[in-house]
């Protein structure tokens, strides 16, 4: 697996611009060495905005769906990974409207471990426990900045252009749902 991974990266384009000029062409193997680049982080995405992992699965499908539908959209002037989440998160948007929720809040989210992550490994299982079912419990708009920030390692100014908020907004909602887990976490410290 680990020679298809290096095989399919070689395959991607070194710029932004020449990655969206094989998006509009509708590359096959292009499409194919993104999946491959991207699919865990995705699916790691979706799972922890959702908290179902069939409902995951099946907005993982349809994120490249529309990757490829939409790909003559992409401009190479921002990041992939941040066009990507974005088409990712007004998916799960648009899936909660149709299950008659009121807002991306309204997601309950069940603490579980899709892919482990870089920021799961640091952590002790117990600890990794305790932040999980504590990030469980925060509003969708803070899990959501901190899910970004730390576990898929994304600038803040990448956060603000996936969830459509001023940089602003971004940072007040970093920094209170930082405040709020390590209330939560309490004397973990």
């Amino acid at each position: 697996m680990a020679g298809a991974s290096l095989f399919f990266a070689a395959l991607l384009p070194a710029s932004p611009k020449t990655l969206a000029r094989g998006l509009r062409r509708r590359d096959p193997q292009l499409l194919d060495g993104l999946i491959e680049q991207y699919q865990y982080r995705l699916y790691r995405y979706l799972f922890s905005l959702t908290g179902n992992r069939e409902m995951a699965e099946d907005l993982f499908q349809e994120t490249w769906i529309r990757v490829l539908d939409r790909g003559h959209q992409y401009d190479g002037r921002s990041k992939f990974e941040a066009w990507l989440f974005s088409i990712a998160r007004h998916l799960v948007i648009d899936v909660s409207r149709k299950r008659a929720f009121e807002s991306i809040d309204s997601l309950t989210v069940e603490p579980a471990a899709a892919e482990p992550s870089s920021w799961e490994r640091v952590n002790s299982r117990e600890v990794q426990a305790a932040i999980e079912e504590s990030l469980g419990r925060l509003p969708a708009v803070y899990r959501e900045v901190l899910v970004l920030r730390f576990q898929e390692d994304l600038a803040l100014h990448e956060i603000a252009a996936i969830v459509d908020a001023p940089l602003a907004t971004v940072k007040s909602r970093l920094y209170r749902g930082l405040e709020t887990l390590r209330g939560l976490l309490g004397g973990m410290e």
